[in-house]
């Protein structure tokens, strides 16, 4: 999309807006040179703080000037309210399903039919990923993104336009006028990677929240959320693979490219959008077209995105158009599916497992089946609403479905096969381990067992101390820590400490080599740092970053007994959720008790605060809200501790000074109305300093 001289002299005009007043026109022009850069490329030139100043550069702009706010503005893409409805939109033209292929001789088959068809001799394929993701259709008018809408019935979908334009990838406006297009209809996938994907998951897990059961689902369900905010935290990725509709203007020529389906990739491409031009390959045989799909096939694990096959297509336009279509589907494409990963077998029980923080998870037990590389026997169905919606009864024949590296899931049951004893999944209401009563937080969809002494919680938040990311005792997993509990070797956290090594010893596989590497990795665990014991303690809702900033806020572990919630939520990223459970973890004295013995056993409970250095703004407390005159936000942070003054991330009453810059928004409007704190500007916080 841009030149290196492009490039050169963007990077260059980035510099000059750091620095210099600028015009909107010139902001926007940055602003989506940088998004292409990030969403486009993944080659990013500047970081998200320097993006974010210019945002907020064009944002105060505008909000000056509302009349000169264009719909293709950067500030344009995030939604700041909730969508009440999604409006039912009819298709340019119809999203019609394609014909699918199982084996070669299908494609040969269809070759043969498309030739006869067309009465030609040969014709040229381009043959590309089948995206699995949610199909959607954008619509371009006058150079502006006018509408973007679900695949619904394929005649008619749903208007999701404010959540498209969560995605990154998908341009607000592109030039299609230098192509001689006044409106434009494309259709594509939406669709999160696998690592975008883990990440969100490990999010939910992380909050108590059933993870999603792949990457397709979690892109369809945005697209629907009510909350744009939202969808914008999903991570969203959108590839527009095939022009659908063209309105030419009257007055100009249609550019070649668009004669063929490879040059209106190449089209799409340079104007910004993510396509499959790369991926793709112009073939001239249906021979050459098997062979690229069989080798495509070996390498789909390797890819950043989930395929299920690949699409075949006529590369022509005017061949694609002779050759026409059924009601169902287009003659001159085909898709070729790659080999299962879905396989029928029979629920033959239900289990319910306990987790660390008391969570009960249903396991559905199948009989085993083998999908995508692996046999799969057990089945998380996250929780017991999932077991209603589906309608899940033991012995019912199920789909199983396994996408790559993702958990395999049920997809549903074939209740059209069922026999009349199938019997219903009865959840329990007393702890399958320890016999307690269940219960069901309100907001949650998690039926838990709150008597932290389940012997099943206890083995969990021992695996978890000891897994790679917490305190990393690399000899002690998983399977020997079950094996030293189940042999009263091993009872709680703290025992990891005194194990003995004489009994161990005794057991088959623990020879001398084995027991001095479990002695070794121990001794080395109470050298690490406090974040990593933290995190290791499983407190509900803290994850590895929360713990770090918990390990830099104190001199050690222990200080943590005295933050109040309100304290707790002044350090970064900690809202009133985390904030209650770190503070209930730490007022409670069986915790602080289990503190104490891994303290006495040598761990390292020691946190990463530097102490408060005197200075001119000891005893004071800051926080800084917009865009500074002069200082760099983390320059004007250094001076603060340098002089002996202390940072919070929130306004409330411990706050004694709140320096604001250029739009300065709800925290300036929040600290009016606390009359305690006194509002000053750069210039002021400097003559605290310099004074």
């Amino acid at each position: 999309m841009y030149t290196k001289d492009q490039t050169k002299a963007l990077q260059s005009l980035t510099n000059k807006l750091l620095k210099n007043e600028a015009t909107i026109d010139e902001l926007r022009h940055a602003l989506r040179f940088h998004e292409y850069r990030y969403y486009i490329l993944n080659d990013p030139l500047i970081t998200d703080d320097v993006y974010d100043l210019i945002y907020k550069k064009l944002e105060k702009l505008e909000k000056e000037n509302p009349a000169l706010i264009t719909p293709d503005s950067p500030t344009q893409r995030v939604g700041n309210s909730l969508n009440t409805e999604f409006i039912t939109v009819a298709h340019l033209t119809p999203m019609l399903s394609l014909e699918n292929s199982y084996n070669p001789q299908d494609l040969i088959d269809w070759d043969k039919r498309l030739r006869t068809i067309l009465d030609v001799s040969q014709i040229t394929y381009s043959t590309e990923p089948k995206f699995d993701g949610a199909s959607i259709s954008l619509i371009y008018e006058n150079d502006i993104l006018a509408r973007g809408a679900t695949r619904g019935d394929g005649i008619a979908g749903d208007d999701v336009t404010t959540n498209i334009k969560q995605i990154g990838s998908v341009p607000l406006s592109a030039k299609f006028s230098n192509y001689g297009i006044d409106k434009i209809e494309i259709r594509g996938e939406v669709l999160m990677t696998k690592e975008n994907f883990k990440r969100y998951n490990a999010a939910l897990a992380e909050e108590g929240f059933a993870a999603l059961a792949n990457p397709r689902n979690a892109a369809a369900g945005s697209l629907r959320m009510k909350d744009p905010a939202a969808v914008r935290k999903r991570k969203l990725e959108a590839i527009l693979y095939h022009i659908s509709y063209i309105k030419i203007n009257e007055k100009k020529q249609p550019d070649k490219l668009i004669a063929t389906h490879a040059g209106s990739l190449q089209m799409l491409a340079a104007l910004g959008f993510r396509t499959p031009v790369n991926e793709k390959k112009l073939l001239h045989t249906i021979e050459e077209v098997v062979a690229f799909c069989k080798a495509f096939e070996l390498k789909r694990d390797e890819l950043p995105y989930e395929i299920d096959g690949m699409v075949i297509k006529v590369n022509d336009i005017e061949l694609q158009q002779q050759s026409g279509s059924t009601a169902h589907h287009p003659r001159w494409a085909m898709a070729y599916k790659f080999k299962a990963r879905q396989a029928t077998s029979t629920l033959t029980k239900v289990e319910f497992q306990v987790g660390r923080t008391g969570s009960v998870t249903p396991v559905a037990k199948i009989e085993p089946v083998h999908i995508g590389g692996v046999t799969v026997s057990s089945i998380s169905l996250f929780n017991a609403d999932v077991i209603a919606e589906k309608d899940l009864r033991i012995g019912d024949a199920v789909i199983v479905e396994r996408a790559g590296d993702v958990i395999p899931y049920i997809v549903k049951p074939l209740d059209e096969l069922r026999k009349g004893n199938e019997t219903k999944i009865i959840f329990p209401k007393n702890c399958p381990v320890c016999n307690d009563p269940l219960v069901k937080p309100e907001g949650e969809a998690v039926w838990r067992c709150v008597n932290i002494n389940c012997e099943a919680q206890v083995v969990e938040r021992i695996i978890h101390f000891v897994s790679k990311d917490a305190m990393d005792i690399r000899s002690l997993g998983e399977s020997n820590v079950r094996k030293f509990y189940s042999l009263h070797f091993l009872k709680n956290i703290p025992g990891i400490y005194s194990l003995n090594y004489e009994a161990i010893a005794k057991l088959e596989g623990f020879g001398p080599k084995s027991i001095d590497n479990l002695r070794t990795a121990i001794e080395n665990s109470k050298k690490q740092n406090l974040h990593r014991l933290i995190f290791g303690l499983g407190i509900r809702y803290v994850g590895e970053a929360t713990a770090k900033t918990l390990g830099k806020s104190v001199q050690n572990i222990f200080e943590l007994k005295n933050f109040s919630i309100e304290d707790l939520q002044q350090l970064k990223d900690i809202g009133n959720k985390v904030g209650e459970s770190i503070f209930n973890f730490f007022h409670n004295d069986d915790n602080i008790k289990m503190l104490e013995i891994l303290a006495d056993a040598g761990i390292n409970v020691a946190g990463d605060k530097i102490g408060n250095k005197e200075g001119k703004l000891s005893g004071q407390t800051f926080l800084f809200t917009g865009t500074l005159p002069t200082l760099k936000r983390s320059d004007a942070e250094k001076f603060v501790e340098d002089n002996g003054g202390r940072l919070l991330s929130t306004v409330s009453n411990n706050l004694n000074y709140l320096v604001t810059g250029d739009s300065a928004g709800s925290k300036l409007e929040k600290a009016k109305k606390l009359k305690s704190i006194k509002i000053i500007t750069e210039s002021e916080f400097l003559n605290m300093i310099q004074t």
